[in-house]
Formats: C-alpha cells, structure tokens, sequence
C-alpha cells in the first residue's frame, strides 16, 4: 500500500495537505455551520483546531494505510477527501469528504470521489469503500450514487446532530 498519493482529474488535483491549507478550512468550513450540518463534526472550528487538524494529516503522511487529500481547483482549495478506519481482515475502509458551500452544484464531489474510489479499489487493492450521510443530505447522496457507491443500509434515527434527529444512510463501493 502507498497510502496518499497525487491524484489528477480532469478539472482537479487531489494531493497531500500543507500546512497552509489551515488558514482556508476554518475560513470556508469551520465558519461556516451548513459545512458541517449534517456530520456534527468539526475539525476546524477554530484557526488552532484547524493547524492541528492538519498537523496531524501531514504527520500521517508516512502511514501506508493514511489517504487524506486536499481537493484543488484552479489552484485554489476547494475541499478535503479522506479514507479512515481501514480493517485489513475485511479489506474494508470508510470514506468521507467536504467540498466548499461556493462550489457545491458543480460535480466536484463526484469527481473527487470517483476518482479516490478507484484508486482505493484499482491500486491499493482495498475490496470494499464504505460511507455514510444523513438522510436529508441531498448533495452527499447525489455525489455517492454518481460515484458508483450502492445505498445498502439505512439505520433508522441513528444520527443526533445539533439536536436534530436523521436516519444515517450506509452506502458502499465494492469490488467483485
């Protein structure tokens, strides 16, 4: 496994976080609460959690089983891509990703999710991609379905964020 490598699409560059990547995830996602409306998380909430946050991408750089890409656009961060939690005895890893409010619409989550699929499955040799969204969150679904990925699973209530209630939809990208 090589763990996170450049990745070229026709209109993207998916490559390894830098350090000043931090100042724009707190401006476009950690300011901004519909960025993070539907995951409750937010690892950029504050310019320090942001440096941190990718502090620790660029130190995990080394880990062949580490995938975490910055998601460019005309040569401007538009988003973040990333694979986690990988389990070797089922060949299975979860993936998640953010594009930027000012760029949603446009196909880039397709685009960058498509192209890490393939990568995950075509040269790492990872059999299934696993993710999940909220089921309110039409963009997320769009971009998934797009990419390929099947909805296998829907866990009825199972997400609490900011005191609301969603089912969690499961969907997967499996090789045969």
């Amino acid at each position: 496994m090589r763990g996170t490598v450049e990745l070229k699409t026709e209109r993207l560059v998916l490559r390894k976080h830098q350090s000043e990547d931090a100042a724009v995830l707190f401006d476009k996602f950690g300011s901004d609460p519909q960025m993070f409306e539907y995951s409750g998380w937010n690892p950029y909430q504050t310019r320090a959690m942001a440096v941190e946050t990718v502090k620790s991408f660029i130190n995990s750089y080394d880990d062949p089983h580490f995938y975490g890409w910055g998601i460019e656009y005309e040569g401007k961060l538009i988003g973040t891509v990333g694979a986690y939690d990988y389990d070797a005895d089922k060949n299975r890893i979860e993936i998640g990703m953010s594009i930027e409010r000012a760029s949603w619409g446009r196909g880039f989550a397709t685009e960058a999710l498509t192209a890490v699929l393939h990568y995950l499955n075509d040269h790492e040799k990872i059999k299934t991609v696993t993710a999940w969204c909220a089921s309110d969150n039409r963009g997320s679904q769009t971009a998934m379905k797009k990419a390929g990925m099947q909805m296998t699973c829907v866990e009825e209530g199972a997400l609490e964020i900011n005191g609301k209630t969603y089912d969690k939809q499961i969907f997967e990208y499996t090789t045969l």
